[in-house]
């Protein structure tokens, strides 16, 4: 087996493995949630994810800023809060880490009482507080090599085959079904993915990426007002899901419904301002706007 310790991942690979778009890791380093490189281990990559799951369960970036410095602050030596002090949670949009055996929330600085598995966040392949168990090594194993296979296109079909020697431990590894999802996306392969997406709903109901991923399923295959629909969710569970807004409005201009996309254009620009994505949104804003005055004023000379 590969040693997966060893690997070290270009910034485009971790784009593409987490799921990333330029502009999202752009504005994690300007809020010095993550630290800007070239170069990637594979732990960066578990710490970059998770800040990705925070972010996609409306935790803003200001609370996890917050949220890590106190953590340093109140555990000694713990440098990397989302790796080193366990699974995270969130209630009322605020973290807590589990330390020495509790959850702390550190902004406060009091250990708080556990919370219900609804309100997880970081829900998949958590970092187990505890000695992980023989079933947890061989998940966690596989795993990591699904991600180390997926950064060469040559070796994405053994990736596909570590994803799914997870799943036959792990039946309902919400992770694995994404990225086996996305596999089988990248290969057009659109009733795959579309099942692995489902499946990793009924994993994590609560997994706003995984009805984001499944909206970009509906969308290519034709099934526009299903994909509308699934979008709503993923901004449901994750109002602030720049993506998901413009992927949405995308698919209303689709159905020629301009006034219904310009909500989600502008949701889009006020989460997004600067990027090429932003100035399109901003131009389908003004197109819009422009097409509406006009009608107004062919309506009134009428």
């Amino acid at each position: 087996m590969r040693d997966v310790a060893i690997v070290v991942y270009s910034r485009a690979d971790l784009l593409r493995i987490l799921h990333l778009t330029p502009r999202q890791l752009a504005n994690w380093e300007r809020a010095r949630l993550v630290t800007s490189a070239d170069a990637y281990s594979f732990s960066d990559l578990l710490e970059i994810k998770k800040v990705r799951d925070l972010c996609a369960q409306s935790v803003r970036p200001a609370v996890i800023r917050q949220s890590l410095d106190a953590m340093r602050k109140q555990a000694a030596g713990v440098e990397k809060p989302l790796l080193e002090a366990g699974a995270s949670f969130t209630r009322k949009h605020r973290i807590a880490f589990r330390h020495e055996g509790r959850l702390l929330e550190p902004i406060a600085g009091q250990f708080v009482m556990d919370f219900s598995s609804r309100e997880r966040v970081v829900t998949s392949t958590p970092v187990p507080a505890a000695d992980p168990t023989p079933r947890e090594n061989e998940v966690a194993i596989w795993f990591a090599r699904g991600i180390a296979l997926e950064e060469d296109p040559s070796t994405q079909t053994e990736a596909i085959a570590a994803y799914q020697k997870v799943l036959e431990v792990d039946e309902k590894h919400a992770a694995a079904h994404i990225n086996l999802g996305t596999l089988y996306y990248n290969r057009q392969d659109f009733n795959l993915a579309e099942f692995h997406y489902r499946a990793a709903l009924e994993a994590d109901p609560r997994y706003a990426l995984a009805y984001f991923d499944l909206g970009n399923v509906l969308d290519e295959t034709g099934r526009v007002q299903e994909a509308i629909q699934t979008y709503k969710t993923a901004l449901q569970l994750a109002p602030t899901y720049a993506d998901a807004h413009y992927n949405l409005a995308l698919a209303y201009e689709k159905l020629r419904e301009p006034r219904k996309a310009l909500k989600h254009w502008q949701a889009y620009v006020r989460l997004d301002t600067s990027g090429p994505w932003s100035v399109h949104a901003r131009n389908q804003i003004q197109r819009t706007l422009q097409a509406d005055s006009l009608k107004l004023v062919y309506s009134r000379k009428g």
